[in-house]
């Protein structure tokens, strides 16, 4: 699975799952929202193992900047709570940060 692909989906599923967890317990809704949101959660966990590279941390810290953007997306598609523009330029440090990490030379 391609990289553009595994850290969206991934951030997708993390999001979710947390978010079913964050309706069950501050909106008081049935405890039936976990069943999806431990199974969003265990896909996420599947998907970060997906990345191909030598370090798990590596991977964990790049997904880092991907996960602050998906959430900003989330926060504005879901919530209804759209990004102000420091929320969008903290995005864009985030991606490039992710980027360095991903994509440097290393020997």
């Amino acid at each position: 699975m391609k990289l553009v692909l595994i850290y969206p989906l991934a951030a997708l599923a993390e999001i979710a799952g947390c978010f079913a967890f964050w309706v069950w317990l501050k909106l008081d809704r049935s405890p039936l929202w976990l069943i999806p949101g431990v199974a969003a959660l265990i896909a996420f966990a599947w998907l970060l193992t997906l990345v191909p590279t030598d370090a798990a941390g590596r991977a964990f810290a790049a997904y880092g900047g991907v996960y602050i953007c998906a959430s900003l997306i989330w926060m504005a598609v879901v919530e209804t709570s759209p990004p102000d523009r420091w929320d969008l330029i903290g995005g864009a440090v985030c991606l490039i940060g992710a980027g360095v990490i991903l994509f440097a030379p290393r020997g």
